[in-house]
């Protein structure tokens, strides 16, 4: 997420030389693109953390530090 960004609720997934933003409401791709297999486990971590994401989002949008969120197991 970046401190100054656009709506709606989304985060930057980078991949070596790939990105995509991922919409964290509706759980999918806005815009880039990613590999199968690693699109597959950032929508999978996406899914289970949303809720810290939306909070996250709402922090960020108030320039405040977001918190960390646990990787996906």
């Amino acid at each position: 997420m970046f401190w100054r960004d656009h709506g709606p609720p989304h985060f930057h997934a980078l991949y070596g030389e790939h990105e995509a933003l991922i919409n964290i409401r509706e759980l999918r791709v806005t815009r880039g693109s990613l590999p199968r297999r690693a699109m597959a486990l950032v929508l999978e971590w996406t899914a289970e953390h949303r809720d810290e994401l939306m909070e996250d989002w709402n922090l960020c949008s108030q320039l405040k530090t977001p918190k960390p969120i646990e990787p996906l197991r």
